[in-house]
């Protein structure tokens, strides 16, 4: 009798202490930065769509992320540390991070890796990123209409392929309407550095352009040309509140609706690895509003993004396969002189 009295108090006990263990259906989920969640750029956006898995799933899920991690060493260790405290699906979100999150994901066989703007796949890594050239195409036919001077500057980061896809179809979009048009390209070799994205911004404009744009992460440069009295582009998000009176339109990335189709694969489970690549047709880029241009300028930008929205146009005529475009590593005609 005395037994079960004590184990009746237990018992009782139990009853009134919080549950911390997570249901079956619950999961965790990961996400690497590269630069600061308030760079109100690149990883400004990254951090939108984790806030979207949050909102979609509720209780289900438990979001964490670590900023400012550095390609390299630093970043293995981020992704293996989540990894053991019991992350199921992890997100590396910069380029830089690819060998690393395969060393990882070699193991940890039963987490789900995905790596963003990457080509390298494992059974458990898959890779996505999005077709951000077709934005560019269309803010190069912008600038080539815009220009008073017949030059933009370009502030670019690394000379990996997806720097170079965006380079060279600037240069298309712009050629196409004003055939003389010629870029000068500042080299910065970072992501996110607003002092350096700031410099590179105003030795472009002393050198004569009248136009800025960019494949860095913050609105540092896009500043400068507002104070500069030059014209430019947002960069990832829509940087209109930095520079009301210089931003043309701005290349909205999309990461919301993906992140939350690949946590919904785990939660059912039903991940794959996978190999994504979307567009303006899947949503994944999205042009800011035409503004600060003529009406018939904001035209034929917007008819000519309805177009490669549709598949009626491609920025690179038709000429290059997918695997060429993603591993794009040369420049087209007459942008040989760029090169690093």
């Amino acid at each position: 009798m005395k037994l079960f009295k004590i184990l009746s108090v237990v018992f009782t006990m139990l009853l009134t202490l919080p549950l911390s263990f997570a249901s079956a259906d619950d999961i965790k989920v990961g996400f690497v930065y590269v630069g600061p969640v308030g760079d109100h750029g690149w990883t400004y956006m990254h951090d939108q769509g984790r806030l979207m898995v949050e909102s979609e799933f509720g209780d289900r899920v438990t979001t964490t992320y670590v900023e400012n991690v550095a390609e390299g060493p630093d970043a293995e260790r981020v992704m293996r540390q989540m990894a053991l405290s019991g992350h199921n699906i992890i997100f590396a979100t910069s380029f830089g991070y690819m060998e690393q999150m395969l060393k990882v994901a070699e193991d940890f066989p039963d987490v789900k890796f995905e790596h963003a703007t990457g080509y390298k796949t494992a059974p458990n890594m898959s890779v996505y990123s999005s077709k951000f050239y077709e934005g560019r195409y269309v803010q190069g036919v912008i600038a080539g209409m815009m220009s008073e001077k017949g030059k933009a500057g370009y502030i670019a980061s690394f000379p990996i392929p997806e720097v170079i896809r965006g380079i060279n179809a600037f240069y298309l979009g712009a050629t196409s309407v004003n055939p003389d048009f010629d870029i000068d390209v500042v080299w910065v070799n970072t992501w996110y550095d607003p002092a350096k994205e700031a410099d590179a911004a105003k030795v472009l404009i002393a050198q004569g352009v009248d136009i800025i744009t960019q494949h860095t992460d913050s609105p540092a440069a896009l500043q400068v040309a507002e104070k500069e009295g030059v014209l430019g582009f947002g960069q990832a998000s829509d940087m209109i509140q930095f520079a009301p009176k210089a931003q043309l339109t701005a290349i909205i990335d999309q990461w919301g609706p993906y992140y939350v189709e690949r946590v919904r694969a785990v939660l059912e489970g039903n991940w794959e690895s996978t190999d994504t690549w979307g567009g303006m047709d899947t949503g994944m880029v999205e042009m800011a509003p035409m503004t600060n241009m003529p009406e018939d300028v904001a035209e034929v930008a917007i008819s000519l993004t309805n177009q490669i929205y549709d598949g009626t146009f491609d920025p690179f005529g038709g000429k290059f396969s997918t695997g060429e475009l993603l591993g794009m590593s040369e420049y087209v005609p007459g942008l040989d002189a760029i090169k690093p």
